[in-house]
C-alpha cells in the first residue's frame, strides 16, 4: 500500500475509534454504570440518567452517525478519493 492510503486508513481509524468510544461513553457509562448518580439531574422532566438510558443514547448514535458522514466526505476529499 501507498503511504498516502495508510494515512487515509489511519485517520479513518482514528475517527471510527472516537465515535464509538463517545457512543460507549454514552450508552454504557452514562446509561448503566453512573446512572444512580446521574438520576438526581432533571432534564425535560425525566431524570437524567433515565433520559440517558432511553432516549439520549439513541440521539447521540443518530448525531455520531451524521458526525461520521461528514467527516468522511472531509476526509475522502482531503485525500483525493472523494466521489465528485
Amino acid at each position: 500500500m501507498s503511504d498516502n492510503t495508510n494515512r487515509y486508513w489511519k485517520a479513518n481509524l482514528r475517527l471510527m475509534f472516537i465515535l464509538l468510544a463517545i457512543w460507549f461513553v454514552v450508552s454504557f457509562v452514562f446509561g448503566i454504570l453512573i446512572v444512580d448518580y446521574l438520576d438526581q439531574f432533571h432534564l425535560f422532566g425525566f431524570k437524567l440518567g433515565f433520559w440517558f438510558s432511553h432516549q439520549g443514547s439513541i440521539f447521540v448514535f443518530v448525531a455520531l452517525i451524521f458526525i461520521y458522514a461528514w467527516r468522511m466526505n472531509r476526509l475522502d476529499k482531503q485525500f483525493g478519493v472523494d466521489e465528485e
